[in-house]
Order: structure tokens, then C-alpha cells, then sequence
């Protein structure tokens, strides 16, 4: 296992489509192994290729240090099919590394994907894991979490912050 580079700011492997895997390889599996290396080794909950600088559809997610029960996730060309409701919350990037801001995120979504297994799956998911599996997926579609600030809602951050400073 490694630990990859992770590509930094606003730049383009991380505004790009990233391709569709066409079949799932020991090397495609490598790329995994060390993608959750780099994300835990990074201190994140999620993880997508293009932010390591590859253009593949391949994203981790490991949020059991918030909710232990909930085990890795490896997806694999995913793609959100529904999603319903809407809950405001913060967000950070590990390739914007001291950027935060609060965006709005459906609060459920399904998503289908493939496993590493090449098997297909769909499942429904909502609070903190549809959020990070939003975000990760934009990143697949070059999107970055900043494109979704809306200043109204940047407020309420900066207004948390003063209270903590004061606190």
C-alpha cells in the first residue's frame, strides 16, 4: 500500500468527467487499497480518484470514526438515481485543504454503483454517508464543494465561528 499525493485547489483533474471503468483489475484494485491509506492517512471520510490525479470513477468512503457500525465503501462508476429532502451542513475538502463551508445536500439519496467484487448494487442512504457519497461523486464530475456555496447560507458558519471565538 502507498499513500498517494493528493492534488490541491482549484485545478483541472479536479474540474474534469473522470471515465467510467470498463473492468475491475488488480490495478484498479491497488488504487483502492492506497486510496484508503491516503484518505485515513490524511485524517478524511472520503475519497475519489481524480483527487489522487486519477480520472476514474472510483470512490472510498470510511465514516466509522462517526458512526462505527457503518463499515468501508468502495463504489465503483456510481451514479445517484433519487434523492429527496434537503439539510444544510458543513463541509471541508481534502483538496482544499482549510476551505469550509456550508452547502446544501439532499438528505437521502440512492445510489447505484459497482462493488470491487464487479457485482452491481443500489442502496439507499441518508445523514451524514449521503452526504459524503454527494460529495464524492461530484468530484467524478468535476465538481467541487465550493461551487455549491450560497452566501446566505455562509452566514450562519461565520456566525458559529464568532461564537466559538467568544466561547
Amino acid at each position: 500500500m502507498a499513500i498517494l499525493e493528493i492534488q490541491k485547489g482549484d485545478i483541472p483533474i479536479l474540474r474534469q468527467k473522470s471515465e467510467p471503468l470498463k473492468c475491475i483489475n488488480q490495478g484498479v484494485l491497488q488504487l483502492v487499497e492506497d486510496m484508503f491509506e491516503t484518505m485515513t492517512h490524511a485524517g478524511g471520510i472520503g475519497l475519489a480518484a481524480p483527487q489522487v490525479g486519477v480520472s476514474k470513477q472510483v470512490i472510498v468512503v470510511d465514516i466509522s470514526p462517526h458512526f462505527p457500525d457503518c463499515p468501508r465503501l468502495v463504489l465503483i462508476n456510481p451514479l445517484i438515481t433519487d434523492s429527496t429532502g434537503e439539510k444544510l451542513g458543513e463541509e471541508g475538502c481534502l483538496s482544499l485543504p482549510g476551505d469550509r463551508g456550508m452547502v446544501r445536500r439532499a438528505s437521502s439519496v440512492t445510489v447505484q454503483a459497482l462493488l470491487p467484487s464487479g457485482e452491481n448494487t443500489e442502496m439507499k442512504v441518508n445523514h451524514l454517508m449521503a452526504r459524503v457519497l454527494q460529495h464524492e461523486i461530484d468530484h467524478l464530475n468535476g465538481i467541487l464543494f465550493i461551487d455549491l456555496l450560497r452566501s446566505e447560507d455562509q452566514e450562519l458558519l461565520k456566525n458559529e465561528e464568532t461564537l466559538e471565538a467568544a466561547g
